[in-house]
């Protein structure tokens, strides 16, 4: 039973470690989609995900939050045990440590969880598309989330700060536009003068 429980859970981890490691291409490649497809709604998709990335960037500096993973391994709570990292082992064998050390997560940017916040906010973006784009996006989103706090990347708390940075993001981006036009307009009409 103890053999069985432990490869259910390696499986487990397996499959979420692949979700976790593909978000390096979902938000991008939701971008790509909205250009090569829905063209027209690509340039507000495009600058509602770098806003959900640089406020979140921003967070990190202003409140540095060590995620679980990092907190156990550093005394601050009982260990944590980082499953992706074991994942990544069994999986890449010998390109894991370069992997690893090449993208290996920073352990002072865990609130909000820009996994989690980006992911909501592509699940948002192609929800503008249709209702199949809209609950494949939700799916990835809920599946990753799930993962970051089964693998121990992430507190639950840090996924609900990202909800809130991507909902937040979208409901105020409708009244923000009409002062980034404006702003827009004013930094083009010096682009001549300064080059």
């Amino acid at each position: 039973r103890t053999d069985y429980l432990g490869a259910q859970s390696n499986s487990l981890a397996y499959a979420l470690s692949a979700v976790h490691w593909s978000w390096f291409l979902v938000p991008h490649g939701t971008l790509l989609y909205m250009l090569a497809r829905h063209r027209d709604r690509f340039p507000r998709s495009a600058v509602l995900m770098a806003a959900c990335f640089d406020l979140g960037c921003v967070v990190y500096w202003l409140v540095p939050t060590a995620p679980p993973w990092y907190a156990g391994a550093n005394g601050r709570m009982p260990a944590v045990r980082r499953m992706m990292e074991e994942a990544g082992e069994r999986f890449w064998r010998r390109l894991w440590h370069p992997l690893y050390h090449s993208l290996q997560g920073n352990p002072f940017a865990a609130m909000p969880s820009l996994h989690f916040g980006t992911s909501v906010m592509a699940a948002r973006v192609l929800s503008q598309v249709g209702r199949g784009h809209a609950m494949a996006g939700w799916a990835y989103a809920l599946t990753l989330g799930f993962g970051l706090v089964y693998l121990g990347e992430h507190y639950v708390v840090d996924l609900l700060a990202g909800l809130a940075l991507a909902e937040g993001i979208w409901r105020l981006a409708p009244h923000a536009e009409p002062a980034v036009r404006m702003i827009a307009a004013a930094v083009h009409r010096l682009e001549p003068q300064a080059g």
